[in-house]
């Protein structure tokens, strides 16, 4: 779009600014060589000092000088959150203002990983100082405190190889992984603030503590935590790094890459143009993000992996670009592929066949996962999700990853295969390994199988395999609360506060620990039967003695720990209260209405058959905000009259218009410039 007047006569007055302060300073500076004195080294050094910031404000000034002298009708001014940037109008650099929603709830996640991180650090140097204080009370021998700062390190890990039992007696999520095997991580990569205690020790006397040292080793327990580096591995026009620097707080370097020089121009002029906090800590760099990323392994505590189309190519290197502890957050827009459209591409990409089922979106979230893990355990490391979502047209998952080999062990207990009934929305998950408690110690062992026989047992018909996709739990629910307790308290701070806030309110109703969902409709649409409302078929599954909630995925979803013997037997019920016309007697609707339930369902009215959301009538799953919300074409492809479906009649009409108005001697004058050919009629 075009700048309007105000905007205009206000850069030119900013620039007219610009050169009034650029003759003052270069007068101040002359000044200051004039009255040197070389005799005095001292007023000479700090003249010099002054001398030399007055100059590299004067750098920046000029810098900012050139993008105010730009031909600025042809850029447009983007505002997003407290970010702006210059979007070129020939779509010469990728943006998509539908990832405002990826944006925002990426700054919410990164607020509250800064929040955790923070509070571990607290509790791990106050463990830290209690022990060396319990050691300096003991004036014994050395042995103790060996003892007391190697524990940990071996605490976790036996000589052959065999895990802890205190593991297999927690569930497989990650959660009880990530409790048991924080410490091993840690300690080998030493933190911010932290000492080795040994080397406080006096050597005087074998066993004597000097209380000096001491001391000192105390203030370093407290030094303060230094703020998180954050790597963007794809910036294009830099706006997510920008908003990154500009509204996290406690945020330290954002290094934001790209391969392509138009994009990397692009977010240097950006960074320019947001002012002196976006320039101290945004650096924009031309480099392969694969390549930068293996060159700096365990460096940044956050890595955004956001590319047009699949991750897949940058997942090994990014679980080693990580830091122990560190938060990874990744994008997929490759929903084709994933949700079962060429399951042979998925499983080249990310090493599991997907079915298409109405769960599709969630196993593609489950797939990605799987990949991730897969892809972090070659390094002796693993994954712990806080968060995992699908919106619009895309999957977005944040973990956090730590280091060890112990707590590598389990992965084979979150990963499990898929059988689909194809005759009716039965499935079942098949997990590949289990473990055998043995004494103090724990066997990894295969899992028992086949989850399933040849033909299902309601309907008759064949299974179909897929996965193997992660089956532990997708969400943090601690985290889930904190994220929507923060977005909630800074709502005008983000864009799209109101579907960010819906989903994360739909997410923390979710079951954490069943996989996948089924889907009333289909259901019905098996046994050619009116469907019930969803409140009567929650209230059956729970006066049945079961669990059931909603999924943000799918407003027809419905997760439940109920067999699938109980679900269809509540839809018999359901039918003999409902009659169905008669059906052919192989359809699987016929085969399963056949049979008699053995459950008596009670369709009564629950107490929990609603959710708190529910109840208080709090959207959950709002209408896009504009048309045409969805995926837009690459950077630097020519906008034709077939991207209308992407971009609307409107924004491709605009533009072409724009290409037919432009004045020939400036469209001449632009491809001499470029250097392309040009004919002479």
């Amino acid at each position: 779009m075009n700048l309007t007047v105000t905007r205009t006569l206000k850069l030119q007055k900013d620039l007219s600014s610009i050169n009034t302060l650029s003759l003052s300073l270069l007068k101040f500076l002359s000044s200051i060589s004039r009255k040197q004195k070389p005799q005095d080294k001292h007023k000479r050094e700090s003249a010099e000092e002054e001398a030399e910031t007055h100059k590299s404000n004067l750098l920046l000034l000029h810098e900012n000088r050139e993008i105010l002298t730009m031909d600025l009708d042809d850029y447009t001014i983007i505002k997003e959150g407290e970010a702006e940037i210059l979007m070129h109008n020939k779509n010469k650099v990728f943006f998509n203002n539908a990832q405002v929603h990826n944006r925002d709830l990426s700054i919410a996640v990164l607020r509250t990983f800064i929040s955790k991180r923070k509070e571990e650090h607290e509790a791990r140097m106050s463990r830290r100082t209690k022990s060396i204080q319990k050691v300096s009370e003991k004036d014994t021998s050395g042995s103790p405190v060996e003892e007391a700062f190697n524990k940990p390190a071996f605490n976790n890990e036996k000589a052959n190889g065999e895990y802890e039992e205190k593991v297999s007696e927690k569930d497989a999520s990650g959660s009880a992984t990530e409790e048991v095997s924080n410490e091993p991580a840690l300690d080998d990569k030493k933190l911010d603030g932290e000492c080795d205690v040994p080397e406080e020790i006096t050597k005087d006397e074998p066993g004597s503590i000097s209380v000096e040292p001491m001391k000192t080793t105390e203030c370093k327990v407290r030094q303060e935590l230094e703020p998180p580096t954050v790597l963007e591995a794809l910036s294009a026009s830099g706006l997510r790094a920008l908003r990154y620097a500009r509204e996290v707080e406690g945020i330290g370097q954002v290094v934001a890459l790209d391969n392509d020089q138009a994009s990397v121009e692009a977010c240097r002029r950006n960074i320019k143009f947001n002012g002196s906090v976006a320039i101290s800590k945004v650096e924009s760099h031309l480099a392969d993000a694969r390549v930068y990323m293996l060159t700096h392994p365990k460096e940044f505590d956050v890595v955004d992996l956001d590319p047009y189309g699949s991750p897949s190519i940058f997942l090994d290197s990014a679980v080693q670009s990580v830091a122990d502890g560190g938060l990874l957050m990744c994008t997929a827009t490759d929903m084709a592929v994933l949700c079962g459209g060429n399951g042979e591409v998925c499983y080249s990409k990310y090493g599991s066949y997907p079915l298409r089922g109405k769960y599709c979106h969630e196993m593609a979230l489950r797939i990605l996962l799987a990949s991730i893990e897969s892809h972090a355990n070659r390094y002796k490391r693993y994954i712990v999700p806080v968060l995992s979502v699908q919106i619009d047209f895309y999957i977005r998952v944040f973990v956090r990853i730590y280091t060890s080999a112990s707590a590598m062990k389990n992965t084979p207990l979150k990963l499990s295969y898929v059988y689909q009934c194809i005759g009716c929305d039965s499935f079942h998950l098949q997990p590949i390994g289990r473990t055998i408690a043995k004494n103090n110690s724990v066997r990894y062992l295969p899992g028992f199988g086949p989850a399933v026989p040849q033909e299902c047992s309601h309907c008759g018909k064949k299974f179909n395999m897929g996965g193997p996709i992660w089956s532990a739990p997708i969400h943090d629910q601690e985290w889930v609360i904190s994220i929507l307790g923060g977005v909630k308290c800074m709502k005008d701070r983000y864009p799209a506060y109101d579907h960010i806030s819906a989903v994360l309110t739909t997410i923390s109703e979710e079951l954490p620990d069943v996989p996948l969902f089924l889907s009333l409709h289909n259901l019905c649409a098996t046994l050619k039967c009116t469907s019930p409302q969803a409140v009567i078929f929650r209230s059956a599954v729970i006066n049945a003695g079961y669990r059931i909630s909603g999924t943000h995925v799918n407003p027809l979803g419905l997760k439940s720990d109920a067999p699938m013997d109980v679900i269809w037997d509540i839809m018999r019920c359901w039918v003999k209260i409902h009659p169905v016309k008669a059906q052919l007697p192989d359809q699987p609707g016929s085969v399963i209405l056949a049979k008699e339930p053995v459950l008596q369902a009670n369709f009564a009215r629950a107490v929990a058959s609603l959710s708190k959301a529910q109840a208080k009538k709090v959207a959950r799953f709002l209408p896009n905000p504009e048309r045409h919300w969805g995926p837009k074409i690459r950077a630097g492809r020519q906008i034709t009259s077939k991207h209308v479906s992407l971009l609307g009649p409107e924004a491709v009409n605009g533009h072409l218009n724009h290409e037919n108005s432009e004045d020939p001697e400036a469209k001449r004058q632009k491809m001499e410039d470029m250097g392309a050919p040009v004919s002479i009629s």
